[in-house]
């Protein structure tokens, strides 16, 4: 029977009278979002995640998956063995159709409508309700089924090159993923295609520039995770040949994700995107009092941010403004491509956080870790009943988590 480590953990009142408040002492590294292989990840399995996170001396690690809580219990035992606190967080990708309609990107640069949306600090174990596991059943299989037809697509333009050769779905699921394939695991098995039936890298990279229609390799078979990007660039995206549009009904609502999340205990998350490389933005989020007002109508009190893709001054100023109003806010590293990089977080070009944002960071952290206990006890955690947030009490919920954080750390 799998069982929650935090049950083991002293109760409320003991932890937070039997301990003494070292609050302003704790400063410790963490990491609020990386995917794991079982979506897709840069690290090969879960035990390259706690080896990684040992050497860098990451404290608090939370999993982020798309869709799927499959590595929870992995993820559960890994941080467990490796004094590192877990973090139980989950991934949807969301359409909100007036925006789409009026051209307006959310979080997604190149799609507008398209929302990606998290949940923070779910039940573990992981348990929803009939209906809401259904309805991800049924988006699950509708982005399968659109990766299938994009695996038919890229057989076409494979066979044309060498009839000898093709992909299999099912290939691609056993060798490369754990149950849901995406379109990065496409991207991996068509590099692993040409590497195992050609022999030379100029052989190999002949074979795949053969199915860019004209186009070179940039980054030649040297630079695997390159290659692999520049792979799912050059075919599988829009404009490319084995692209293939997604179904409608492969996006939820953005109330049926939230919805979903506060079923299974979770705390309604919305990851910023922020500034690009250029410091541009995208129209939803341009304005921060108007992203507040449409996130606080949603009943959203919490938002996420990839630092390592923003300028950290102007993320500085974002993540202070959402902080005065009360927010849950974290930062992670997504892990969400072929490139391994490191778990610390830091701000674009690889500037070291300031103290003002390793603080807010370790607050986020704080207050889902004090929910998580909370709701493992059966107690009423950061979420009511109406599925809002307790903005209003964010300062207890970081005092008890900072006490349960500080509880388990002093045991490493």
């Amino acid at each position: 029977m799998i069982k929650n480590f935090l049950l083991s953990f002293p109760s409320p009142g003991k932890l937070l009278t039997g301990y003494r408040d070292r609050s302003s002492e704790i400063d410790f590294e963490v990491n609020g979002h990386i995917h794991t292989p079982y979506s897709f990840s840069a690290f090969e399995d879960m035990d390259s995640v706690f080896r990684l996170a040992e050497q860098e001396k990451i404290s608090v690690l939370g999993i982020n998956d798309f869709y799927v809580t499959d590595g929870y219990p992995a993820f559960h035992e890994g941080c467990v063995r490796s004094g590192i606190f877990p973090l139980f967080n989950i991934e949807f990708i969301g359409l909100m159709k007036e925006e789409q309609k009026n051209g307006i990107r959310i979080n997604d640069p190149n799609n507008p409508g398209r929302i990606y949306f998290c949940g923070k600090g779910l039940d573990y174990p992981f348990h929803i309700g009939n209906e809401n596991s259904a309805v991800i059943d049924r988006v699950k299989e509708e982005t399968q089924n659109q990766l299938r037809a994009m695996i038919s697509k890229l057989n076409e333009l494979i066979r044309k090159v060498n009839p000898s050769l093709s992909l299999s779905f099912d290939n691609i699921r056993e060798r490369y993923a754990h149950d849901l394939v995406r379109e990065r695991h496409i991207a991996k098995a068509l590099r692993f295609l040409a590497l195992e039936n050609f022999n030379t890298p100029e052989e190999q990279i002949t074979f795949i520039e053969s199915l860019y229609a004209g186009k070179k390799s940039k980054t030649g078979m040297g630079n695997p995770a390159g290659l692999e990007n520049e792979i799912r660039s050059n075919i599988l995206k829009a404009g490319g040949s084995a692209f293939v549009e997604e179904d409608e009904k492969s996006f939820l609502d953005i109330k049926r994700i939230i919805n979903i999340i506060t079923d299974a205990g979770g705390i309604p998350c919305y990851p910023v995107l922020l500034d690009d490389a250029s410091g541009k933005f995208t129209e939803f989020e341009e304005d921060p009092e108007k992203l507040y007002m449409v996130l606080k109508d949603l009943g959203v009190g919490s938002v996420e941010l990839i630092p390592g893709r923003n300028d950290h001054d102007i993320l500085e100023r974002f993540v202070d403004f959402f902080d005065k109003k009360g927010f849950v806010i974290t930062f992670g590293t997504e892990h969400n491509t072929p490139e391994m990089i490191p778990l610390t977080v830091k701000a674009r070009g690889g500037k070291i956080l300031s103290k003002r944002l390793r603080e807010i960071n370790i607050k986020g952290a704080s207050v889902i870790s004090a929910h998580q206990y909370l709701r493992a006890l059966r107690k009423p955690g950061f979420i009511d009943e109406r599925g809002f947030p307790k903005s209003a009490e964010i300062k207890k919920f970081e005092t008890t988590g900072k006490k349960i954080l500080d509880y388990y750390l002093s045991k490493k």
